[in-house]
């Protein structure tokens, strides 16, 4: 049987200053993209096809959509607003966990307005059960890639760590 690797060893303890850093770039890595899908949804709805290809309903989802991506740009920018507004000189833990909690809530609702929008789109290109199915499946993948294997990664490092 193939010899387990030592995880504990393959980990490292990070100062508070890295840890911030780290963390700030992450919500800058996030951002240009959710504002890129915002500026989508919102310039799409002054076009002439929006009010012609969509139902009163689907314009009803896009303003959710466009709603729920307003709410996570606003949860990806609150770390370093927060950070200005509490402790612009010093990095502490407590900022670690606000920040972290901020950006993953972010995700949540990111989540939800990106399997909206695709929903509309498949709807405006073919108006068929395959795709609320496939906007279920994206969905479910997303929660997969953004939630599930993050906490059974965690969960992993945290067993081995007892160990």
């Amino acid at each position: 049987m193939a010899e387990q690797p030592n995880l504990s060893k393959e980990r490292e303890e990070l100062p508070l200053s890295k840890a911030a850093q780290f963390l700030l770039e992450e919500c800058r890595m996030v951002l240009p993209g959710i504002q890129a899908l915002f500026g989508f949804q919102l310039t799409v709805v002054f076009q002439p096809a929006f009010s012609e290809k969509l139902s009163a309903a689907q314009q009803h989802l896009h303003l959710a959509a466009i709603g729920l991506l307003a709410l996570s740009i606003a949860l990806v920018m609150s770390p370093a607003a927060y950070h200005r507004q509490t402790d612009p000189l010093e990095v502490t833990a407590h900022f670690i966990r606000v920040a972290t909690r901020l950006l993953i809530a972010s995700m949540g609702p990111l989540a939800i307005s990106l399997c909206i929008d695709f929903y509309l789109v498949g709807q405006v290109i073919y108006s068929g059960l395959l795709i609320p199915i496939l906007a279920t499946a994206l969905f479910a993948i997303i929660v997969l890639l953004w939630f599930v294997i993050p906490r059974v990664h965690a969960l992993k490092w945290l067993i081995a760590g007892r160990q």
